[in-house]
């Protein structure tokens, strides 16, 4: 069905192949990209978009692309989602910046309010906001020192936290994130991750030993009285979709409160709705003493936050946190009109019905491709398999991944892969998009998959 965009003509959801793709006048506009852009700035696909809706990005040579994407889990609720764009416009119109360090606005009180009352538990909370995930995860960092007095942070492997240099030392993967930035911040520790997949014992053993690897770790590396915080994403996300095994999180929690040592839940590509929760936390009922949040929470509007135990957040001296532009007044505006769409259409419901159409035709790629796909995991909207070369033996196939983007690409399906070994290919479509745009694009995945996969052979 056609979809407003800000008063914009309609956009029709449906795929347009109109020319190759990319088209002439995306061929140009990247032409000036390299001609302007730091070549450290990549591009994934380098068609340049015009409008978007609904699940559709339209380029500027009138192609019509089904977005697995969402702008990295970003456009949760859509790209120019009617309520968002109506609030955004208001608040533009009534001022867009004032600093709430200088002179505040009760859109960052709503914001936070919203905050305490949706993320896990019903303890007493307050939240402080900031541009981005990786400004959020600093700033956890930053409180768990400041409220424990103790200086050690314990992240997992495959973990992403973010490109800051602090936020690089939390991050497990060197190319394309660390490789030549160092040296990074200090008292960071790595333990294993529950990677049930890949995990040396099995799949069966891995919620224990991994769980026996972490405490171990942390008492030989670190010394519990010496750790301020353990940080982790309730599903890895750019480490490669990993889901920890039933019990491993809530454990890791649990031990956690058990020494003093605050839980850190990454939820910037979980959160809002995204795996069928609103947040990943809440399947097993994990309830984190510190939630950072981002990417779906204002309907692609920068906008992050640091939310947690009031005790714990209040324990900071007044001026240590903020930020020029941290909590803008028109991202403030955005969220809100996000968070209502969400609560409104109960997208974490969506999130379901699109992972029970999503799985079937996954597991049928599979039953096909044995050889070929050693995982499926991931819960709602959040949903990854994980691609080898020779079945049984686990050999990461990134080459395999990279093909199947380019055949995606190429038949108007935009795809995004991920993984420690770039092996993982991952679908993040918007909460907005519909089963026939879903169906579509599924079946140029697998056709895609189909022709790569005979094509390595």
């Amino acid at each position: 069905m056609p979809v407003g965009n800000g008063g914009k003509v309609t956009l029709s959801q449906e795929r347009i192949l109109a020319t190759e793709i990319p088209g002439p006048r995306s061929q140009a506009l990247q032409a000036r990209k390299v001609a302007s852009v730091s070549a450290g700035i990549g591009t994934t696909l380098p068609v340049y978009v015009e409008q978007a809706g609904g699940g559709i990005l339209r380029d500027v040579d009138g192609n019509q692309l089904i977005d697995f994407g969402s702008g990295i889990a970003v456009t949760t609720v859509g790209n120019a989602s009617p309520k968002v764009v109506e609030a955004v416009q208001r608040q533009v119109a009534d001022f867009t910046h004032t600093c709430f360090m200088v002179t505040p606005y009760e859109e960052y009180i709503e914001v936070c309010e919203k905050l305490a009352e949706l993320t896990p538990g019903d303890h007493e909370k307050r939240s402080a906001l900031f541009n981005s995930g990786a400004e959020a995860v600093e700033n956890a960092v930053k409180v768990a020192r400041h409220h424990t007095g103790r200086d050690a942070i314990v992240v997992f492997d495959h973990a992403y936290h973010g490109r800051t240099n602090l936020t690089m030392a939390l991050t497990a993967k060197n190319m394309p994130y660390k490789h030549g930035f160092g040296p990074f911040a200090g008292e960071i520790y790595r333990a294993p991750m529950a990677y049930p997949y890949r995990w040396p014992g099995g799949a069966e053993a891995c919620a224990d030993e991994a769980f026996e690897a972490f405490v171990n770790t942390v008492h030989a590396q670190v010394g519990e009285d010496n750790c301020a915080a353990v940080l982790i994403e309730p599903i890895q996300g750019e480490g490669g979709f990993i889901v920890p095994p039933p019990g491993w999180l809530a454990r890791v929690a649990a031990w956690c409160r058990e020494q003093g040592i605050l839980f850190i839940a990454d939820e910037i590509q979980t959160g809002f709705a995204r795996t069928g929760d609103w947040f990943a936390s809440d399947h097993e009922g994990v309830v984190p003493d510190l939630v950072t949040t981002a990417k779906g929470m204002a309907g692609g509007l920068p906008l992050a936050a640091v939310t947690g135990r009031a005790d714990v957040m209040d324990s900071v001296h007044a001026g240590g946190l903020g930020g020029t532009y941290g909590g803008n007044p028109v991202a403030c505006a955005a969220a809100l009109a996000a968070i209502d769409t969400m609560e409104a259409s109960d997208l974490p419901a969506r999130a379901r019905e699109i992972e029970a159409i999503f799985v079937p035709r996954l597991r049928a790629i599979a039953e096909r491709h044995p050889d070929r796909v050693g995982d499926i995991r991931g819960r709602g909207a959040m949903l990854a398999l994980e691609l080898v070369s020779d079945g049984p033996g686990r050999t990461p196939d990134a080459a395999l991944a990279g093909a199947v983007h380019r055949a995606c690409s190429s038949q108007g399906l935009v795809t995004l892969t991920c993984g420690t070994f770039g092996n993982v290919f991952r679908f993040l479509p918007p909460l907005s998009i519909d089963d026939r745009l879903l169906s579509e694009g599924l079946d140029v995945f697998e056709a895609a998959f189909d022709e790569a996969a005979a094509a390595s052979q």
